[in-house]
């Protein structure tokens, strides 16, 4: 007999297709039986050792959350309740172009300095690997929710050139080229950047491309955190979209926003762009988070070359008066590329989370805030704050617009990513939200999106662009990764002012056949592993 039978679902099937009522069977971590309509047509019904009443609940497949900074959480926090709770059972991992993987003893320290504000500082983790295959063993031995990796350009870089900016030597290209197929035959599903962060944005073009032709010769996808949010944002889509075509390789844009006043009202452009190369034959896709402010770190609004060197050589050029003015006129006049070409508004960063308690009264407040508070400009403020934490403050940047974010989760190309930072005081509500904030927010409460279709862009494009031959659907031989939920009550319970509250409306959550949540709570089930690359056909 059969594990489980989930009786009078209304299954939304992840395709895009109206939902149906059925019973569907699970065992051994597989959909193995779909009964449509059972009651209705008078059939024999399916059972099995377990019998689990749906009525009233849409069956889905799980979310897979396309953009995740999990990268420590899933080692250090076996509850996971951020992702879990929301009905994510898949995270793509390895973004932005800085992890943890591949390095050798200096890169590591290194880079866990330059991304403690994403992750912490990582003193609670055993690093035990080097190596990406070695990163995605340790997640096989058991983490919250499943995990696909992105092997980091800047990382990259940074284990072959260093943290300068300069051109990579063709030794040094060669490197770069072993060390990205190296990484794709373990597993990797492809490679991200992080364009304004050190010392992948030292990458010209031409050395992306190489990189490019590697990742697509193994079937992986390229996944830039392109150069600009801000006053360059339709050039920087335009690169990236001309880069990955001459390389050959599939383009994943990660979280496609249209930021800062410059760019209000023009979500259009973005997609007449990508129209125009998808009509072309280009393999695009994309991720958003279903809010207007974005989040990063403070340090990461700084002008490049005050980070070249790496995280001393920064605080080294914050401590000098001289060099810490020249920062400040690249931020406050003519717009530093950290800050994606614009001029800062003090008033717009939030701090959302420092390393060090005592610096704590910070959180919450703006920078404007706190400086008005102590009597200062904003730019001392900062200074102080980056310098006293070492780099660690994490920042929410209210730059956003609704209409933009709307227009562009409707594209037929979008997939959802949280980018959710789970560190922090106040962390950003979409590290604990966004699946849910879909689907109570745009499609219950304002109808941006149908459930079917909403379900479709969380589900089973992403599993496509992941190029997953047994995920993003309820289909039988299918993984029995799925999610039940009410959507009349599905909604965020995270909120600026509670960020990590977790949502309501999502009672049952499998992975690999196994509750992860039950009746609404955590189990202690650790069924993910790593989710390895599948070789082209």
């Amino acid at each position: 007999m059969e594990e489980l039978v989930i009786r009078d679902a209304d299954v939304v099937d992840g395709s895009g297709a109206d939902a149906y009522r059925a019973d569907v069977v699970v065992d051994g971590g597989r959909i193995v039986g779909i009964v449509k309509e059972a009651a209705a047509a008078g059939c024999q019904r399916p059972r099995a050792r377990r019998e689990l009443d749906a009525e009233g609940l849409v069956l889905s497949p799980g979310f897979v959350d396309m953009h995740a900074h999990s990268d420590l959480a899933l080692l250090r926090d076996p509850d996971h309740s951020a992702k879990a709770a929301q009905g994510v059972t898949l995270e793509v991992i390895g973004q932005d172009g800085l992890s943890y993987a591949p390095v050798d003893d200096r890169t590591l320290g290194e880079v866990r300095r330059a991304i403690a504000g994403w992750n912490g500082p990582g003193d609670d983790v055993d690093f035990d690997w080097r190596t990406v295959g070695e990163y995605l063993d340790r997640l096989d031995r058991g983490i919250a929710v499943n995990a696909a990796y992105l092997i980091p350009q800047g990382t990259v870089r940074a284990l072959a050139v260093g943290w300068e900016d300069r051109p990579a030597t063709p030794r040094e290209l060669d490197r770069m080229r072993q060390l990205v197929a190296e990484g794709l035959e373990q597993g990797a599903v492809g490679m991200s950047s992080g364009l304004t962060y050190t010392p992948g944005m030292y990458a010209r073009d031409a050395e992306l491309t190489e990189l490019c032709r590697v990742v697509a010769s193994y079937g992986g996808y390229y996944c830039p955190h392109h150069r600009s949010y801000g006053a360059g944002a339709l050039e920087a889509y335009r690169e990236m979209v001309a880069l990955t075509r001459e390389a050959g390789c599939s383009l994943h844009l990660a979280h496609a926003t249209m930021n800062f006043g410059v760019n209000k009202g023009r979500a259009p452009e973005l997609l007449a762009l990508l129209d125009e190369a998808l009509a072309d034959g280009a393999d695009i896709s994309l991720d958003t988070y279903p809010y207007t402010p974005g989040c990063t770190t403070l340090a990461a609004v700084l002008p490049s070359w005050a980070s070249e060197g790496g995280p001393e050589e920064t605080l080294r050029r914050l401590a000098d008066d001289g060099t810490a003015e020249r920062i400040r006129h690249h931020l406050e006049v003519t717009g530093s590329d950290g800050c994606h070409g614009v001029p800062v508004e003090w008033d717009t960063i939030e701090i959302s989370g420092v390393g060090d308690p005592a610096l704590a009264a910070f959180v919450g407040r703006t920078v404007a805030e706190s400086a008005a508070l102590r009597g200062e400009e904003p730019w001392v403020t900062a200074r102080g704050l980056l310098l006293a934490d070492r780099l660690a403050p994490t920042i929410l940047q209210h730059v956003g617009h609704e209409e933009n974010v709307r227009e562009i989760m409707c594209h037929r190309v979008h997939t959802g990513g949280s980018d959710g930072i789970l560190q922090g005081a106040k962390p950003h509500p979409r590290a604990y939200g966004t699946f849910p904030h879909y689907l109570g927010h745009y499609v219950r409460e304002l109808g941006v999106l149908s459930l079917e279709e909403c379900v479709a862009h969380l589900t089973s494009r992403p599993a496509a662009r992941l190029r997953l031959p047994d995920r993003g659907l309820v289909r039988e031989g299918y993984a029995a990764d799925l999610v039940l939920f009410d959507p009349a009550t599905v909604a965020a319970g995270s909120t600026f002012a509670e960020p990590r509250t977790l949502p309501t409306g999502i009672p049952y959550v499998l992975v690999d056949g196994r509750f992860v949540i039950e009746d609404g709570r955590r189990t202690d089930v650790l069924a993910g592993r790593a989710v390895r690359r599948t070789p082209p056909a």
